[in-house]
């Protein structure tokens, strides 16, 4: 049968209050509820069960003595105290879920935060004492390919709002989702360490650029519009200073050139790229694009769809096709519909299981600081139904999702639903 629960998330254990009985498990922890009643949603419910009657066992001989008649299955009159105990434990359950997924979220929030502080030692260093620098650069970029290569899958993770320093935004994230492009691209540690380091200092010719002068815009001169494209060049010469190697100096240098020879400062085709300045100039166009700074502040899944469908023949099609698996359809930070009409907002991908995203959904019966992230991959009858913008929210949606108008990402190590569980039943 298909039923439905009239009680919010917090008195429940089902990930969902609308869903198909479909174990005997599911039925025990139905009755702990103390229920006198539960709706059942016919059309819904498989073709036996829409007039609510049962199907007969079939007549089979007994192996052995019948059991007694077992109790029913929903008690019509619980006892008060079963019932305030199931609630409690339940209330317990749901608290620790929370605190799991909330200390998951403060440990992104903290390792993205010290990134970004090592990336502005890191530029305070770079014109003065460069080996100092160089040296604050490979560290930063080492612990992450380490804490990497560990996990064999990981999840990309939607961070705080305001979250690091304002300076190392941009250059952070590139970092890090070129890191794990590169890493479902096959890449090995050195690589992946070369490939970071030119990532994360792809900008660093900007600095004391004006502010009006560091992003491309269509009412540039020709003379800003130069100068904007000589942050390059820029680039390449203070990590030459710094001492980084021909890989690491060639990324930097062909990061804004495109496979199809519309890209800058030369105008390189697919041929003279290396997979690295492939990998690294996609992120910094994705990022780029989702920035409100300078990139139109689109949302997650409108920036894969515009690069798809208008700047696809500007990237490698397989580099473009190993990040769209990456990130998903619907990557974090995306406002979606599910497909029973509530709204979400995605928080985390699991780079192996693109299409069944985690996020949280809008509840105005849960506080928003204490609504639980729902992991799609485990309610498969529910499912995305489409991507919004932040504008077609309801207010009260609105209010309690809160998009974010600067998208940051970090990684976790991913962990299976039943995993997380056992954790929890474990605390």
């Amino acid at each position: 049968m298909y039923i439905q629960l009239d009680l919010s998330w917090m008195q429940h254990p089902f990930p969902v209050s609308n869903f198909r009985v479909g174990s005997a498990e599911q039925i025990a922890t139905l009755r702990e509820l103390g229920l006198t009643q539960i709706k059942v949603l016919p059309k819904k419910s498989d073709p036996e069960f829409r007039h609510g009657v049962i199907p007969p066992e079939p007549e089979t001989p007994p192996a052995c003595p019948e059991p007694a008649s077992p109790e029913p299955v929903v008690a019509d009159h619980p006892s008060a105290s079963l019932a305030a105990g199931a609630e409690n434990a339940l209330a317990l359950r749901r608290r620790l879920l929370l605190a799991a997924q909330n200390a998951s979220l403060l440990a992104c929030d903290q390792r993205f935060r010290l990134a970004t502080r090592q990336y502005m030692s890191m530029e305070k260093l770079v014109s003065d004492q460069p080996q100092a620098a160089q040296a604050e650069g490979a560290s930063l970029v080492s612990e992450c390919v380490d804490e990497l290569l560990e996990s064999s899958d990981s999840v990309i993770r939607l961070l705080s709002e305001g979250v690091g320093e304002p300076g190392a935004l941009h250059p952070v994230n590139v970092m890090v989702l070129s890191l794990l492009l590169g890493k479902a691209l096959g890449m090995k540690s050195a690589e992946l360490h070369d490939l970071g380091v030119a990532a994360l200092l792809h900008d660093i010719g900007k600095m004391g650029m004006p502010l009006q002068l560091a992003h491309v815009s269509s009412s540039m001169t020709l003379a800003e519009r130069s100068r904007y494209e000589g942050h390059v060049a820029a680039s390449v010469a203070l990590a030459t200073r710094m001492g980084w190697g021909k890989s690491v100096l060639a990324t930097i240098a062909q990061h804004h050139e495109m496979v199809d020879g519309s890209g800058f400062p030369l105008r390189r085709g697919a041929a003279e790229l290396s997979r690295s300045s492939q990998v690294v100039a996609l992120v910094n166009h994705y990022d780029r694009m989702c920035s409100p700074i300078g990139g139109g502040g689109l949302t997650p899944h409108e920036t894969l769809s515009v690069i798809f469908a208008q700047h696809k023949a500007r990237f490698d099609s397989v580099v473009l096709g190993a990040f769209i698996r990456m990130m998903g359809v619907y990557p974090p930070g995306s406002i979606v519909q599910l497909v029973n009409d509530r709204y979400a907002i995605v928080a985390s991908v699991n780079s192996s299981r693109p299409l069944r995203p985690r996020v949280i959904v809008h509840d105005s019966r849960i506080p928003r600081d204490e609504a639980p992230i729902l992991d799609l991959e485990t309610v498969p009858e529910l499912g995305i139904r489409r991507s919004l913008k932040p504008s077609q929210l309801p207010r009260d949606a609105l209010d309690y999702l809160s998009p974010r108008k600067r998208i940051c990402y970090f990684f976790e190590r991913a962990v299976s639903p039943d995993s997380v569980e056992a954790e929890v039943q474990a605390l």
